[in-house]
């Protein structure tokens, strides 16, 4: 069971931090916030909850008015165009231990939470307080963020402040400038195929995941030349072994329509299609999506037929 916010409150008493807190009606969004601690001076904060294509966790805590940029980040990270994408809800309860509009630096308390890496808007340190939820959003709480760090280093974590709006050139002679602050002691859940479906600008606001946009692409029977393609990616032994899960062929799918719907919604984007970017993403999705659907499908298919081989040999042999 995770921390609650009187034991996070409690924590910092001990710790001898100062900080104030404000109690309000449960918020969601930083606008619902503002609200009710907006007029107080500080900063407010945004949390994300991100995931990368190897399950690793992060939390990006930023100022409000920071403008996060979920392709740049993620090639800083070194995790190539869309290697970032919203965490699912659940991990939410099961990772961070806490409900939908409470994701909070505090909430690194938890054990479960003790492989997330957290990243700091630098901007934080030019603000006398900022305001965070204590793993609850009907409290925001104001701390220095000399204080905050404070809290961090009692639990184990370094913070790690970050100019989260800085664009660096990633290339041959220019590596990733974010790339040591990935986490290298995180479980890794499954390894994705290695080919990447994200190319192009990616959507600057991170609440972008529309997954019903899978329903969209057209089911492609399997070719007799498709093994001509030379963009099929290999299949390894390890790659058929994780699609005997339907949930991690499902995850798989999500994965690379996430990665294209964030690569196409970008600020030209909409200015250029307003009302019609949805058909235009649409579109997009069907085009870039149809290879790798029907190399799914082809993976899926092989994996359930070596599967009933394998059990029908099994059969076989215990008669005899």
């Amino acid at each position: 069971m995770g921390h609650s916010k009187d034991q996070v409150l409690a924590r910092l008493q001990e710790l001898q931090i100062d900080f104030t807190k404000y109690e309000h009606p449960a918020v969601l969004t930083v606008e619902a916030q503002e609200k009710y601690v907006g007029h107080l001076g500080g900063g407010l904060s945004k949390n994300l909850f991100l995931k990368d294509k190897k399950h690793r966790f992060y939390i990006v805590s930023a100022l409000k008015d920071t403008k996060v940029d979920l392709k740049v980040l993620s090639q800083r990270l070194g995790l190539g165009k869309g290697g970032l994408r919203m965490a699912p809800e659940e991990a939410l309860g099961e990772i961070l231990q806490v409900s939908l509009g409470c994701v909070t630096p505090f909430a690194l308390v938890n054990e479960s939470a003790r492989h997330v890496s957290l990243f700091l808007d630098q901007g934080f340190k030019t603000k006398d307080f900022c305001f965070f939820h204590p793993l609850s959003n009907d409290m925001s709480i104001a701390i220095k963020a000399c204080d905050l760090d404070k809290f961090l280093k009692s639990i184990g974590k370094d913070p790690s402040y970050v100019d989260l709006e800085a664009n660096p050139t990633v290339g041959k002679d220019q590596p990733p400038d974010l790339a040591g602050l990935v986490p290298s002691d995180a479980i890794v859940l499954q390894d994705p195929p290695e080919k990447s479906v994200s190319s192009g600008p990616t959507e600057k606001h991170a609440s972008v995941d529309k997954k019903s946009s899978v329903a969209a692409a057209k089911p492609v029977k399997p070719s007799n030349n498709a093994q001509k393609v030379k963009e099929k990616p290999a299949i390894s032994v390890h790659q058929l072994t994780s699609f005997t899960d339907p949930g991690h062929f499902v995850e798989e799918i999500l994965d690379k329509t996430s990665a294209i719907v964030l690569s196409e919604i970008t600020e030209d984007a909409i200015k250029q299609h307003g009302e019609h970017l949805g058909a235009v993403l649409s579109d997009s999705i069907r085009k870039r999506l149809s290879l790798d659907l029907k190399n799914l499908a082809i993976i899926y298919k092989n994996t359930a037929y070596t599967e009933g081989f394998h059990a029908a040999t099994h059969r076989q042999h215990k008669h005899i």
